[in-house]
């Protein structure tokens, strides 16, 4: 496994790789590693020749009083992590080589990244696509790997590479789960132990969701008054969103029909968790 940090070293070694007709997976990640990321590598290596991780905190997707300078960074231990799944290039560029002086573009999939999480961190999604729009040039794989549990980004990101025609397939895999339900996240080591507990509380209550639906309730609205008011029986817990939208559109529905996405932000203690499920053919 190489591991490199120059641009224009790991695009020479991409286009050295695709002309010897290698298919290229790539995963990009912002580092401390986890058995999500890991899924997502596992499936680059069955279907690709080669496997890309990318590791970058990006600066340009934080806000001022977000988390950037404390997020985790155990490096080492994610190259060795890489390393132990059969990684073949880790790319890890620093922010001055990603954003020179003088660098003044971005890109932004306007209406996608104005819902949901986008109404409480108005600038992220312009700093998550501006960053991929990036790494899916310097290292131009045939497939790039998503997880569900971010699945607004996941959507963004579809809708940035169909409209700027990046060569290339979107693969979204499934949320991946402590064995209490909690989906895996990089920001659950901030947790206490007694958060941890009460952050069970987001996969719980789209299950109680998911319950409703199956007895027959259809009303979005009743649902989401549901979930809320579990939500706010946990002491540590507060609602950041709510939402039911279209599964692909994002935009809300009033009436559960169709594939709907059911997606919640909540703060537990200091800590933002997200998480959603998909519902088919309601």
């Amino acid at each position: 496994m190489k591991v490199i940090r120059d641009i224009k070293q790991m695009s020479l070694a991409c286009q050295r790789l695709r002309r010897k007709g290698k298919s290229i997976g790539f995963v990009p990640t912002m580092g401390a590693l986890h058995a999500g990321h890991l899924s997502l590598v596992k499936e680059a290596g069955r279907v690709n020749d080669i496997v890309v991780v990318s590791i970058f905190v990006n600066p340009m997707q934080f806000a001022p009083q977000e988390d950037f300078r404390r997020y985790p960074r155990p490096i080492k231990k994610d190259i060795a992590l890489c390393r132990k799944s059969g990684v073949d290039f880790v790319f890890y560029p620093d922010a001055v080589a990603m954003y020179p002086e003088g660098f003044q573009t971005s890109v932004a999939v306007e209406r996608l990244s104005r819902v949901l999480c986008g109404k409480s961190r108005p600038r992220h999604f312009r700093g998550v696509t501006t960053v991929v729009a990036k790494l899916f040039n310097v290292i131009q794989p045939e497939v790039a790997y998503f997880g569900q549990k971010d699945a607004q980004q996941a959507i963004i990101i579809q809708r940035m590479s169909a409209d700027l025609n990046f060569p290339l397939r979107i693969k979204i895999m499934p949320t991946i789960r402590e064995k209490d339900g909690l989906a895996i996240s990089s920001r659950n080591i901030y947790l206490s132990r007694q958060e941890r507990k009460e952050a069970l509380v987001l996969s719980q209550s789209l299950d109680l969701a998911k319950g409703l639906i199956k007895n027959g309730i259809k009303d979005a609205h009743k649902i989401i008054a549901k979930m809320e008011q579990f939500i706010k029986s946990r002491k540590s817990a507060s609602v950041d969103y709510i939402s039911i939208v279209e599964a692909a559109g994002l935009k809300p529905v009033k009436k559960i029909c169709g594939d709907c996405l059911i997606a919640l932000a909540v703060w537990i203690g200091k800590t933002r968790l997200i998480d959603n499920a998909i519902i088919r053919n309601a």
